[in-house]
């Protein structure tokens, strides 16, 4: 087993916990009452909440939601698919729990479900639902605005380090990939290509386009003789490699299986943000680009599950004792912007799915949709997204090895 893959983990956290943070803070600036504030989805592992009376009580396996609440939780409620109930014993306390699920996380505020009461049947200052429209959105969208943050914080992290560029202004292999054919001929690393078919090489994309030309004129072979004269690191004298290379390979994969050698960057410090900024920008546009070309069917409709997030998260993680951390910093900031356009989008059950109900109330004078029907809207919409994740992830898995 391959044990980067469990880096997924602690990369998904930070993306959730900052998520969550923006409902958080935001709510707690409104003035709402924020019940929980959980990691994870349940069942619940432990949590600590202040006591009125001072000091902080620690609870195992969700006794505290036993104990306040009067109904089943419904995990169909609540910030970012968070929980929600009414409250036999509401707490002006917020409780922190970690969850035995680790793959979201949710804030539970007091009557989110629409309920502006309490359990008396007062109107209840401090519920959701009782804030106005403009709070509301602010506390809906905040954590859309937390995403896009830790993009910019994790690009400009990124910059300050050494970045790895490829560089393909010299002819000389960088690596050589396993079982490929430049390693069965005996090309290795750090090997310096003075010429391709009798071709002088000054450059490792000239090296490439020498090699597609001989590959195209044998379209009706799988394989294409190359000869390559190389020099190897340490030596002086010259060797001839007969390499065959692929004449049709497979995407990611190369005539010859090499990659350019890899050298590394610096950006002066005062630069980094501004450089951090640009790339977020440049990204969100290219995310925003791909997700519209998909939708209107110029390219083929691609989605990657958590699964398929993880094998890419375990294979990036794995380069980072030899190039750093740009990749993984570029990888989570990346996946940072992703689930922000992903929450914002109009969708039931997403936090752009309901700030769209909000801003159809204010269009609609401040009338309300019912509880019950806002709940089924939710509901539906959260049934659907569970099956597409349910159809991604299959599909992962079936494509794991390939």
């Amino acid at each position: 087993m391959n044990w980067y893959i469990l880096t997924i983990i602690p990369v998904l956290g930070l993306l959730v916990f900052v998520h969550e943070l923006g409902h958080f803070i935001t709510a707690k600036w409104a003035g709402i009452r924020v019940e929980e504030f959980g990691m994870g989805f349940p069942p619940a592992i432990v949590g600590i909440r202040k006591r009125e009376r001072g000091g902080w009580e620690v609870m195992w396996f969700g006794r505290s939601r036993e104990i306040h609440t009067s109904s089943t939780l419904n995990p169909l409620y609540g910030t970012s698919g968070g929980t929600n109930s009414n409250s036999v014993e509401a707490s002006d306390h917020t409780m922190y729990s970690l969850n035995l699920l680790p793959i979201g996380g949710f804030v539970r505020m007091s009557g989110e479900t629409g309920d502006a009461y309490d359990e008396n049947g007062k109107p209840d200052p401090k519920s959701f639902a009782a804030k106005s429209a403009g709070k509301r959105l602010i506390v809906l969208v905040a954590g859309v605005v937390m995403n896009f943050l830790l993009a910019i914080v994790l690009f400009t992290i990124a910059y300050t380090g050494r970045q790895p560029v490829s560089n393909s202004a010299d002819p000389i292999i960088g690596s050589v990939g396993s079982g490929s054919p430049a390693q069965l001929a005996g090309l290795r690393a750090d090997d310096r290509v003075l010429s391709v078919n009798g071709v002088p090489i000054q450059s490792f994309d000239q090296m490439r386009k020498v090699v597609s030309e001989a590959a195209a004129k044998e379209h009706q072979h799988t394989t294409v003789l190359i000869t390559m004269v190389v020099r190897h690191k340490g030596l002086s004298s010259d060797t001839t490699l007969m390499v065959h290379a692929r004449a049709h390979p497979n995407s990611g994969e190369g005539y010859l299986g090499v990659d350019p050698k890899v050298i590394m960057v610096t950006t002066p410090f005062w630069q980094a943000p501004l450089k951090g900024i640009a790339l977020t920008f440049d990204t969100i546009r290219l995310l925003v680009m791909t997700l519209l070309h998909m939708v209107i069917g110029l390219i083929p409709f691609q989605v990657t599950g958590p699964v398929g997030i993880a094998r890419v998260t375990g294979t990036i993680a794995q380069s980072v004792l030899y190039v750093g951390w740009w990749w993984l910093l570029n990888l989570t900031a990346v996946l940072s912007l992703n689930l922000a356009i992903f929450n914002i989008l109009p969708f039931p059950a997403l936090d752009g799915g309901r700030i769209f109900l909000v801003l159809l109330e204010v269009l609609r004078g401040g009338k309300r949709l019912k509880p019950e029907r806002e709940g089924l809207i939710n509901l539906v919409g959260m049934a659907i997204l569970l099956l597409l994740m349910l159809v991604v992830t299959v599909s992962d898995i079936i494509h794991w090895g390939s």
